[in-house]
C-alpha cells in the first residue's frame, strides 16, 4: 500500500519535471484556459507513460519546491471531464494529501494518470487547442506532435522504484492515527474504523443529532495508511453509515432565499473496501435543487449584481445591503440552478472582490462554486 505523502516527497525530492510528472502552483478547470492547459497535460503525461502511472503535483511552488498547498478539492467527476474531451482517455485520480505544516484545509493534490496503452488526442476544440491534437512530453514541457507518433515505455522502473520506496508501514499507521485524533482533531469528536485488517480510517467532526439521526458538521475523513483526506468542509453537513465492508458518506447542502434555509441531499459515497487490498470508491449525485418563482429570482439576480458594482466601486452599502451579501453565494448559485447561466460568470467576479474583504462570506462562495462544479460534470 503506497503511502501517497511519501509518493509527494519522493517525487519532490529526486525528480525534476520530466515525462512521468508534472508539478502545479495550482490548476484551475473552472474556466477554459485552466480546463484546456490541465487536458493538454494529462493528455502528454498519459501519451508519454503508456505502461506506468504519471503525476501531476499541485500546490508546490516551480522555482523551489516549496510545498504551500491549495484548497481541498473534491471533484469526483472529474473522469467525466477527461472522458468528454480526450479519445483514448486515461484512467485518472485526484487526491487530497494533508502535511503537517499546512493550514486547515489546505492539502497538496495528487493527479495520477492511468493511460490504457493507446494513443490519447484532443477530441473536440477547446480553448487554443484543436480537436485531434496530440500531445507528448519533452523534458518538462508538453508540445504537440504531428508525426511518427508511436508510444514507448521508458519510465516503468523509474515509476516502480519510486512507488516502491513510498510503501507504507505500521509505524507511518500509527503515528497518522495518533495525530489525527489527539493533535489535528482534539477539540472534535473523533472515530477510527479499520477495514479488512488493512485500512484504517479515521473521521473527526462536530456531532448534532435531529430525530435519532447523527449529522456532522466541521468533517474532515482520512484514509490514514495512504495519507489521503477523503472529505473536508469547514461548512457542510452529512450523515456516516458504515459496515464491515464499506463506508457511506451522505452530504447535505444549506440552500434557500435569504433566512428560510434547508437541507438538500447532494452527493453520496460509498467506499467498498476488498480482502485483496484494494479499495473502490464510487460517488452518485442525488441533487434536486429547489425550484423558485422566475420572476423573483430576477429581482434577486440584479440585486446581486448591483451590490457587486457598488463593492467594486468601493460605494459603502446599507444595513440591508450588508444583510444580502451574506446570502449572495447561496442566492447565486439558486439562480444558476434555475436556469440563470450568466450567474456563474458573476459568482467568479464575486470570487475576487469577496476574497480581498470577507472571509465567511468568501467561504460560503466557494462552497457554491464547488456545488455548482459538482452540478456541472455530472
Amino acid at each position: 500500500m503506497i503511502n501517497k505523502r511519501l509518493l509527494v516527497k519522493n517525487l519532490l525530492a529526486h525528480n525534476d519535471e520530466n515525462s512521468f510528472y508534472d508539478k502545479k502552483r495550482f490548476i484551475s478547470i473552472g474556466e477554459k484556459e485552466g480546463k484546456a492547459k490541465f487536458l493538454k497535460h494529462v493528455c502528454a503525461l498519459a501519451n508519454s507513460n503508456p505502461q506506468n502511472n504519471s503525476f501531476i503535483v499541485v500546490g508546490v511552488e516551480d522555482e523551489d519546491n516549496k510545498i504551500v498547498g491549495v484548497d481541498f478539492f473534491d471533484d469526483s467527476k472529474i473522469q467525466n471531464l477527461v472522458n468528454a474531451y480526450l479519445d483514448n482517455p486515461p484512467k485518472i485520480s485526484y487526491e487530497n494529501i494533508p502535511f503537517p505544516h499546512l493550514p486547515d484545509g489546505k492539502v497538496v493534490g495528487l493527479v495520477t494518470i492511468m493511460s490504457n496503452g493507446q494513443v490519447c488526442a484532443l477530441r473536440k476544440n477547446i480553448w487554443k487547442y484543436y480537436g485531434g491534437a496530440v500531445f507528448f512530453r519533452e523534458g518538462s514541457i508538453s508540445l504537440p506532435k504531428a508525426f511518427d507518433i508511436k508510444l514507448e515505455d521508458i519510465n516503468s522502473n523509474k515509476v516502480a522504484t519510486i512507488e516502491l520506496h513510498a510503501k507504507n508501514n505500521i509505524e507511518l499507521t500509527l503515528d497518522g492515527v495518533i495525530d489525527f485524533i489527539n493533535n489535528r482533531h482534539a477539540d472534535l469528536s473523533s472515530n477510527y474504523k479499520v477495514f479488512k485488517e488493512q485500512f484504517v480510517l479515521c473521521w473527526a467532526g462536530h456531532e448534532k443529532k435531529v430525530k435519532r439521526q447523527v449529522y456532522y458538521s466541521r468533517v474532515d475523513i482520512e484514509l490514514i495508511n495512504e495519507q489521503v483526506k477523503l472529505f473536508y468542509s469547514a461548512l457542510d453537513e452529512i450523515t456516516i453509515t458504515y459496515d464491515e465492508d464499506s463506508f457511506t458518506i451522505l452530504e447535505f447542502v444549506q440552500l434557500g432565499l435569504s433566512k428560510k434555509q434547508k437541507y438538500y441531499p447532494l452527493e453520496e459515497v460509498t467506499i467498498t473496501f476488498s480482502d485483496n487490498g484494494n479499495y473502490t470508491i464510487n460517488s452518485e449525485l442525488i441533487f434536486e435543487p429547489p425550484q423558485y418563482d422566475k420572476k423573483t429570482l430576477y429581482h434577486i439576480f440584479n440585486a446581486n449584481n448591483a451590490l457587486l458594482q457598488k463593492l467594486e466601486k468601493k460605494i459603502q452599502l446599507t444595513a440591508a445591503e450588508k444583510v444580502d451579501l451574506e446570502f449572495l453565494p447561496d442566492t447565486y448559485l439558486i439562480c444558476y440552478l434555475n436556469g440563470f447561466e450568466d450567474a456563474k460568470e458573476q459568482m467568479e467576479l464575486a470570487r475576487a472582490i469577496l476574497k480581498k474583504m470577507d472571509t465567511s462570506i468568501y467561504q460560503s462562495l466557494k462552497e457554491s462554486l464547488r456545488v455548482l462544479r459538482k452540478v456541472r460534470y455530472n
